[in-house]
């Protein structure tokens, strides 16, 4: 993906209305506070026996779970606290084999809802999760629809529970990579605000921040359509009046509500554009440290947009460079905002949210090599607006740490 300095870069795409493009979500999406209340009756018409993995204790689904219970269905629990490993996925999906399990129900973070959705995938089509995973599996098709799948979203960050993949880490190999397919979009996604209510601040931030990226980079992606386009505009917009708010009291409703649809933007986006720099960067990163997706994201972010706006300077104007003022306009509410402002906006962002740098999660400067050259490689990188070349790269990833 590296451009040599001097080297002329990409030409200018055509525009998004004049290429082939496609949209798919999940079959059916309810949104809106209280909409958590559909559940039981909506996972016993899928099934007697649900798996529902969650993140790490009863906490803010505790009512949810004794209604489920009392709807008739038998439920088996998978507590996930952590970012979802390959023998996370054997571990889990075995459970729901054994326990002869009819619906999957993932309810957290966007790193709960992926296990889910892998668990589903694996226990129809059998075998292995390296059968299936991208880069270092075989990278098998799905051959078997998954097990009915509701996917219920209690942060405001991934979107997870509209996209079609399952992120999962190797630790041995020092990387994420995905189990992909159009069949592992969710059947239901029930996206209720209140249940983001209860967020504490920093992973407010930090999911805010990856919901932002999410948003930003497909806007600007060589994959983006007029479909993803005004979902991505809208989004940042309530991001832009939002997240602060959020952060500051997390109790504010409005302020919640605009960031569960914000989020729920950015994965309806994600999923049929594409990312960018900071997902490539974060799936590099991802898979060598103990470190959260939405931080990780969140400390990326400012450093990626300013590199690829001066890297678009310099290739002269570009589409993606209108995007940029487009976007910059939309969060500002300046009608004669630059880029140089969105970067700005996003730096005072990373700023006021008190989000840390990279060295808060034991990356350090002797990493910047490794990281840079697997960021180099990761298939984010594919949709970035302008390819980056190493010394562009190596500027990320020290304004980030």
């Amino acid at each position: 993906m590296s451009t040599p300095p001097g080297q002329a870069r990409s030409a200018q795409r055509p525009a998004p209305e004049l290429r082939r493009w496609e949209f798919a979500t999940a079959t059916e999406i309810v949104f809106g506070a209280g909409s958590r209340e559909i559940l039981p009756d909506r996972i016993r018409r899928e099934g007697v026996r649900a798996l529902i993995v969650t993140g790490g204790g009863r906490g803010r689904i505790g009512a949810v779970l004794d209604a489920v219970r009392l709807a008739g269905v038998e439920v088996t629990l998978s507590l996930m606290g952590h970012e979802p490993t390959i023998d996370d996925a054997r571990t889990a999906a075995g459970l729901a084999r054994d326990q002869a399990v009819e619906v999957v129900v993932g309810i957290g973070g966007g790193s709960t809802i992926d296990l889910a959705k892998a668990v589903a995938a694996l226990v129809t089509n059998g075998g292995d999760p390296l059968d299936y995973l991208e880069v270092i599996g075989r990278g098998l098709p799905l051959v078997q629809r998954p097990l009915p799948l509701i996917a219920v979203p209690t942060t405001a960050g991934a979107g997870a529970e509209v996209t079609r993949n399952a992120v999962l880490r190797s630790p041995q190999e020092g990387v994420k990579a995905s189990l992909r397919s159009p069949l592992m979009l969710p059947r239901l996604a029930v996206v209720d605000p209140g249940l983001t209510l209860t967020l504490p601040p920093d992973i407010t931030a930090a999911t805010g921040m990856d919901a932002l990226a999410q948003l930003l980079e497909p806007y600007v992606s060589s994959r983006a359509n007029p479909i993803t386009d005004p979902l991505c505009l809208d989004g940042l917009a309530r991001v832009a009046r939002s997240l602060r708010r959020a952060w500051t009291d997390g109790a504010d409703v409005d302020a919640r509500t605009g960031m569960s649809l914000a989020a729920l933007f950015g994965g309806l986006a994600l999923a049929n554009a594409a990312l960018g720099a900071v997902h490539g960067f974060a799936a590099a990163i991802g898979g060598r440290f103990d470190a959260p997706h939405g931080a990780v994201c969140a400390a990326l972010l400012p450093g990626v947009v300013r590199v690829n706006v001066a890297a678009l300077a310099a290739n002269g104007t570009s589409a993606a460079t209108a995007r940029y003022v487009t976007a910059a306009r939309v969060m500002t509410g300046h009608h004669d905002a630059g880029a140089e402002d969105l970067v700005a906006l996003l730096e005072q962002l990373r700023t006021d949210l008190e989000i840390p740098g990279l060295r808060a999660y034991g990356v350090g400067d002797h990493d910047a090599s490794t990281i840079v050259d697997a960021a180099a490689r990761a298939s984010s990188m594919r949709g970035n607006p302008v390819a980056l070349n190493t010394t562009e790269l190596h500027a990320v990833f020290d304004a980030s740490l």
